[in-house]
């Protein structure tokens, strides 16, 4: 009996431990729902323009810990400079700097991160990362033109990926606008049902 005291004891503060991880990432998702929201609805920060104030909000995927991951980091030795298609003529300058491979959905993946030489210069965006992502549910439960992640520079050889703070394009809701379009090297093999679905006109 003391021995199963003593394992439940020194057993308990792990199990606390995740359950206190869970709680902050779901409360990490909801404050990203919550602020891009609030984005979308000032008319002064949305896309929408003169709809803004019209706006309801967003359409999510329910919040899932499974597509929140831990990604291996590899920094690339000899990173690329290279201009970035967009949906326009437009082509930014931007970096690739790391790989990323992780397993979801049992499957091995990978995908590259960026980053944009204008805005990296730019005081209070240095650390600032970028990865664009396709996947298929693009077109069907997502939007076509693929999804974003905003990122920081990791500190180690890994790093947390979550998709459930996945979002659009502004493309996605007004033509006016020039967005980055996800290359090809970052096309996912499995479906991500998490951050944000497709648009509804």
């Amino acid at each position: 009996m003391q021995r199963l005291v003593l394992l439940f004891l020194f057993s308990l503060p792990l199990w606390c431990d995740a359950q206190t991880d869970s709680l902050q990432a779901i409360s990490e998702i909801e404050m990203f729902r919550q602020q891009l929201n609030e984005e979308y609805q000032n008319p002064k920060e949305s896309p929408l323009g003169v709809e803004a104030s019209k706006f309801k909000g967003h359409d999510f995927f329910p919040a899932d810990l499974r597509y929140r991951i831990q990604a291996r980091v590899i920094k690339l030795t000899n990173p690329e400079k290279f201009l970035m298609e967009t949906t326009t003529t437009r082509r930014p300058e931007y970096q690739k700097e790391y790989k990323i491979t992780f397993t979801l959905s049992d499957t091995l993946c990978e995908l590259y991160i960026y980053r944009n030489i204008e805005l990296s210069k730019k005081e209070g965006y240095e650390n600032y990362l970028f990865l664009p992502f396709t996947d298929p549910t693009n077109g069907f439960e997502s939007y076509g033109g693929g999804r974003y992640l905003d990122l920081r520079t990791p500190q180690g050889d890994s790093m947390i990926i979550d998709f459930n703070q996945s979002y659009n394009p502004y493309c996605a809701y007004s033509w006016k606008y020039s967005c980055p379009v996800p290359p090809k090297e970052n096309a996912l093999p499995v479906k991500v049902l998490a951050g944000i679905k497709g648009v509804e006109h």
